[in-house]
């Protein structure tokens, strides 16, 4: 596994790059200078639109499909990045499945779709990226702020993004001496399909006045903090509970943190919530 010298370029797989919070990831990096490996699961279409948009602003882009809950897809999909780019610096896993339904009212199948994706489909990117990514990079997966506030007919989702919780502790641990960040962002609510999809608007509208400013976050948003290099934590939105709204960028702006130089602050490790941060991030569950 090489260490990236100053001059290389950063390179960053984003899975479920091709819309929602991955796409704006995507140009986010891509106008930082990344080259980016945008991910797709099927609508090939858009994620080739991802890299366009990525490219013309100045970064580097392909586009690769791969199922995360797929192996050897996403070992595949770590293959391209390294044939093309010469190697990993970031992971975002982006992708994710949406399904809700009271407990009483689960649909088991339905429950085990939601599972693949959003459990193995985060274990399978992980797995490839504890393996690949280089010294100085960020593997950050994704979790939802929805985990403690108990909205009802939320438990299948909340339930796989626990998962998810955990396991960034875990993987954080056993990157120790490797010099790579493990973080978990979790989001409030956000208008985008995967949020979006399946909700009539009376639900929507009663999500959304759940924020102090009564409206979702969107998936853009224009950072105003340096990144902090932190490992090991969740890096909780407080848009439900706060004034603001739109951090989602910001948040993984705190966790993706940049490779090489010797002026960056030292890294923490294996803890289970970050130091101190920027008012609108919440790292220790309410």
């Amino acid at each position: 596994m090489s260490t990236p010298t100053p001059q290389e370029q950063r390179v960053a797989i984003v899975t479920g790059g091709s819309r929602g919070i991955g796409r704006q990831t995507v140009l986010r990096l891509a106008s930082e200078g990344h080259a980016v490996v945008v991910n797709y699961a099927g609508n090939r279409e858009q994620a080739e639109s991802a890299v366009a948009e990525a490219i013309a602003a100045g970064g580097q882009a392909i586009a690769v499909q791969a199922d995360v809950a797929d192996e050897k897809a996403v070992a595949a999909l770590f293959d391209t990045a390294e044939a093309t780019y010469g190697g990993i610096d970031a992971v975002i896993n982006a992708a994710g499945r949406m399904y809700q339904a009271p407990i009483a009212d689960v649909d088991l199948d339905a429950l085990d779709a939601l599972f693949r994706t959003n459990i193995r489909g985060t274990f399978v990117v992980a797995q490839q990226a504890a393996r690949r990514v280089r010294a100085g990079g960020a593997i950050v997966l994704f979790s939802t702020s929805a985990i403690g506030l108990a909205f009802p007919a939320y438990a299948p989702y909340v339930a796989s993004k626990g998962a998810v919780e955990a396991m960034t502790m875990i993987l954080a641990r056993e990157m120790r001496g490797r010099d790579v960040t493990v973080n978990t962002v979790a989001p409030g609510p956000t208008a985008t399909a995967l949020f979006l999809d399946g909700k009539d608007e009376a639900t929507i509208a009663k999500l959304a006045a759940q924020p102090p400013l009564e409206r979702l976050a969107s998936p853009r948003s224009q950072p105003s903090s340096p990144p902090r290099p932190v490992t090991g934590s969740t890096a909780r939105s407080s848009a439900p509970t706060a004034a603001s709204s739109d951090h989602n960028l910001l948040l993984l702006r705190q966790v993706i943190a940049p490779c090489g130089g010797t002026d960056q602050p030292r890294r923490t490790t294996g803890r289970a919530s970050s130091p101190a941060l920027p008012t609108p991030i919440r790292t220790r569950r309410s």
